[in-house]
């Protein structure tokens, strides 16, 4: 039993021996391995170079350049409404008309108006009228106040002599002998003493009356000047009235494009409400750019504008001033940094943007297009 056990053990080692020889004999017949290659550290170095060379190429081409995609077109858009209300009559506008300065635009119920200017010019042919009677009795007053005191001052004089004649006979009658008069004679002589007494004080009344003539000549004076402050009155709301006529046709300011139209004939506009914008054809450009791009930048730097809406056009330009303040400090509600919880934010500040070619002038930008301005602040 012990000599089987043995014999096992022999045939399990010899085949052991075999198998190993075997795999030897498997790895002799095997290709040999081959080591990497310098072909992939060669492509790498290669796609470093471009790489690198199109970096460099870029720096170097927007080197001195600032640029910002917060812009967009801007332009003079007034608010076009009228002064006085009414119903609006004939409309000659249409939306997005291109329109001249003096352009009749919108034309407003004018009867109304037309009413008040005729009512005003009967007031001041009133006026006038009236200033002119005042003048025709200043110099009426002018030749008669002298002549009445002249005459005052004879019938004075008369008035006077009348009394001394009355008086020297009223004395002689009652200084002779009453026989040698008789009392009638007497009373005939007292009372025409007493009359040409009466007389005489009334010439005196009449000549302190016609003394008045400078304060009677100041109050002609006077009432002319009252006349003519009326007819400056009554010419003042004559012409209050032609303007209001002449509101009642709504014209263009200037050249422009009429946008907002709100308003159809026949409706009912009150003065100061909005009939539609007008929107000047000369435009520019309002970037904001953010203070750390700024450093360089100042009016007569040149621009390159790119505009989204037209991608192959391009515009030429230049800065034409920069806003003394960012944008949030002009806002409806600035920012209040004094809480204790401050943020900072880079800020930005409007750039105005004068465009110098490359529009088309038959065709202007509308106004709020979203456009890329670059700024060369090397130059």
């Amino acid at each position: 039993m012990t000599d089987n056990t043995r014999d096992d053990r022999e045939q399990d080692a010899a085949e052991q021996d075999q198998d190993t020889q075997s795999t030897e004999n498997e790895n002799n017949d095997a290709p040999p391995r081959q080591r990497p290659g310098k072909k992939p550290l060669i492509i790498l170095a290669i796609i470093a170079i471009i790489i690198l060379c199109v970096a460099v190429v870029f720096w170097l081409m927007n080197r001195g350049i600032e640029s910002t995609d917060d812009a967009f077109t801007d332009g003079n858009a007034a608010t076009i409404a009228p002064k006085i209300s009414g119903y609006v009559v004939n409309l000659n506008v249409k939306d997005n008309q291109f329109v001249h300065q003096g352009d009749l635009l919108v034309v407003i119920d004018p009867r109304d108006a037309t009413a008040q200017r005729e009512q005003a010019q009967a007031q001041l042919g009133s006026a006038q009228a009236q200033l002119q009677q005042a003048q025709a009795q200043y110099q009426l007053a002018k030749v008669q106040y002298p002549a009445q005191l002249h005459q005052a001052l004879a019938d004075q004089a008369k008035a006077k002599a009348n009394l001394a004649n009355a008086q020297s006979v009223y004395q002689r009658q009652h200084g002779v002998d009453p026989r040698a008069t008789t009392q009638s004679n007497i009373d005939s002589a007292t009372s025409q003493y007493r009359a040409a007494q009466a007389d005489y004080q009334q010439a005196q009344a009449q000549v302190e009356i016609a003394s008045q003539v400078p304060l009677q000549l100041h109050q002609q004076e006077t009432a002319i000047t009252a006349r003519q402050q009326q007819v400056a009155q009554a010419e003042a709301q004559l012409a209050t009235a032609k303007l209001n006529v002449s509101y009642t046709e709504v014209r263009a300011p200037y050249d422009g494009y009429v946008t907002k139209r709100n308003v159809q004939v026949g409706s009912l506009v009150q003065a100061g409400t909005a009939l539609f914008s007008l929107v000047s054809p000369q435009i520019w450009v309002t970037a904001n750019f953010k203070e750390s791009q700024l450093e360089h930048m100042h009016p007569g730097n040149k621009v390159t504008v790119s505009v989204d809406a037209w991608p192959d056009l391009k515009l030429e330009g230049h800065v034409d001033s920069i806003q003394m303040g960012s944008g949030s400090h002009f806002s409806a509600f600035p920012a209040e940094n004094a809480t204790g919880n401050f943020v900072k934010i880079v800020q930005r500040v409007p750039v105005k943007i004068i465009i110098d070619k490359g529009l088309d002038p038959r065709h202007p930008l509308p106004l709020g297009l979203s456009v890329e301005p670059e700024v060369h602040v090397d130059e």
